[in-house]
């Protein structure tokens, strides 16, 4: 079916906005909001009383809804604080019409439906084909079970995830026990409500946002899939409980590449936690051991955004952390098995960064050279920030390091297209084909302020491959599968993940870049269950769908 799809909208493609020059970089962002018809406005419910959660959201998510083959974009809205109702805010759904532009199906889908969301997470929890949501929100999560038929079912209470109270961040779908059904977890921040919440003042006089020492901690959950629609909470006894994390990121990797998926979650002012998989359905922290939980002074920072990539080509999952400003992005590159140093420093990430507050990070390769690159959304929490510290301001440009592939990244943000590095709030980060020309763009979404669409257009003729992964023995998603590929020398690797950056979550397919290459030598999927395949010679600037154990088939070319 997506081969079908991919033909037929190919062929009636009308881009919203005429190709534009390469920048000198080889490739332009293009700012197409507007053209695409992403009509949004976040809603922090902000009226004056200075209420914790007002500044952290939202997050976004690219995501195939309707199983065309295109990539759909839902965008996570907060609402008006009771007694404080001024306008009716919902998330936003927009689908694809493959010609560049998307239509906003929220009601016809049945999310129209109020709720103070934070962050999504995407995934096919019951494997029937149709990507399923986890809203994570201030209060209760919601879960929208896919019908597939363009619409989306409340089935929180019925799944079991219903009753609890928190105030969640990201989120994100992982399979821990490899039993082909996909799990939850739920990073959760601190112990906050509105009539528990605390007043902090800068002056003595006006209340202002509190910082996170002001809350106690909260456990985050993880939620083990039965597999008959229901989830049992195993977060007491599989590792993850401790009530002094602070979690805002969540990311899955295999650091000890044993084969089994585990999980890095950025805390705020407390140690970061990596949680490594036993394979007996519990985890155990290994961060300080890691190198990963405290900076290089041996001091806990912000962590916000988090992402895993193999941005050196090793074979190994590098790990970038966002921080607070003049905290620094954490860039972390394995030293041993096991263990990571922070190079951002050295690497050119560090310095840039200082004096940003990051929030969504993502590896992807902007520029398809065949090196990750990362994109960070930067914004402050605070509007008064200017009257604190002279060299940070509230609205903040995004950075983007591109990957020089010897060890070295550089911020092209303001040579990748004006819009682009214009200052702005930033929060969550996602990426994504959506328009199937091979070749990356990204999502970003502001603190009450609107989302943004930036279309990569590529000067240069690098050229890419992508694949989309279907399990069968695994999880249809095949979240936690590998995708190693050899090119003329040249060895990159991706994980097919859900959540990373914050409280968002990008596209499941892969892209590789492959520079000017027409083809690559092989390519070896390792399953999440263990499973490995290998196919050779394959084309560039066309996608693939692997299906688990049936082989390989051509979608079509960009």
């Amino acid at each position: 079916m997506a081969g079908v799809a991919w033909a037929a909208g190919h062929a009636k493609n009308a881009w919203a906005l005429p190709f534009l020059p390469s920048s000198n970089l080889g490739f332009t962002l293009t700012d197409v909001t507007s053209a695409a018809g992403l009509q949004f406005h976040h809603n922090s419910g902000a009226y004056g009383g200075k209420l914790l959660p007002e500044t952290l959201g939202s997050g976004c998510a690219f995501l195939d809804y309707d199983a065309d083959g295109w990539q759909d974009i839902l965008l996570i809205n907060g609402m008006d604080w009771p007694g404080h109702e001024r306008q009716r805010s919902t998330l936003r759904l927009y689908r694809n019409n493959r010609n560049g532009t998307f239509t906003d199906v929220t009601r016809a889908a049945g999310l129209d439906i109020e709720m103070y969301g934070m962050g999504v997470a995407v995934g096919d929890y019951n494997n029937d084909g149709f990507p399923d949501i986890l809203i994570t929100c201030v209060g209760q999560n919601r879960l929208f079970r896919n019908t597939g038929r363009g619409t989306f079912a409340d089935v929180t209470k019925k799944s079991g995830l219903g009753g609890r109270q928190a105030l969640s961040t990201s989120a994100l779908w992982f399979d821990y026990d490899r039993d082909g059904l996909l799990d939850l977890f739920v990073c959760n921040y601190v112990k906050w409500s509105p009539d528990h919440d605390v007043f902090c003042s800068l002056d003595g006089k006006h209340k202002s946002y509190c910082t996170p020492e002001a809350y106690r901690g909260e456990t985050s959950w993880l939620f083990h899939n039965r597999g008959d629609g229901t989830f049992e909470d195993v977060t007491a006894h599989s590792g993850i409980f401790d009530s002094s994390s602070k979690a805002l990121g969540v990311a899955m990797l295999d650091y000890d590449h044993d084969g089994w998926p585990d999980l890095l979650v950025a805390n705020d002012t407390q140690p970061n936690k990596l949680y490594r998989n036993l394979q007996n359905g519990t985890f155990r922290d290994t961060g300080m051991e890691a190198g990963i939980a405290l900076s290089s002074e041996g001091k806990a920072r912000a962590g916000m955004g988090v992402d895993t990539g193999d941005f050196t080509n090793s074979g190994t999952a590098g790990i970038a952390i966002t921080n607070f400003d003049n905290e620094m992005i954490g860039l972390y590159r394995e030293m041993k098995k096991g263990v990571y140093e922070d190079v951002s420093t050295q690497s050119g990430v560090g310095l840039p960064s200082k004096n940003s507050l990051g929030f969504g990070c993502a590896f992807c390769d902007v520029n398809l050279d065949g090196y990750l690159d990362l994109v960070v959304a930067n914004g402050h929490i605070d509007e008064t920030v200017r009257n604190i510290r002279g060299n940070v301001g509230y609205a903040q440009p995004p950075q983007l390091f591109l990957n020089d592939g010897k060890g070295m990244f550089r911020d092209a943000a303001s040579e990748a297209g004006g819009e682009f590095a214009q200052s702005k709030v930033g929060r969550g980060v996602a990426c994504a084909d959506f328009d199937r020309d091979g070749d990356v763009d990204l999502l970003i979404t502001t603190n009450n302020g609107p989302g943004y669409l930036y279309r990569n257009d590529q000067g240069a003729g690098n050229r890419s491959i992508r694949f989309h992964l279907v399990g069968t023995k695994s999880s249809r998603d095949a979240i936690g599968a590998e995708v190693r590929i050899e090119c003329g020398g040249v060895h990159q690797s991706r994980m097919v993940k859900s959540g990373s950056s914050y409280l968002s979550q990008s596209e499941l397919p892969v892209t590789f870049g492959l520079g000017k290459r027409d083809q690559i030598d092989r390519v070896v999927i390792q399953w999440p269950n263990g499973r490995s395949e290998e196919y050779k010679g394959l084309a560039a600037g066309k996608a693939y769908q692997c299906m688990e154990g049936k082989g390989i088939t051509g979608l079509g070319g960009f």
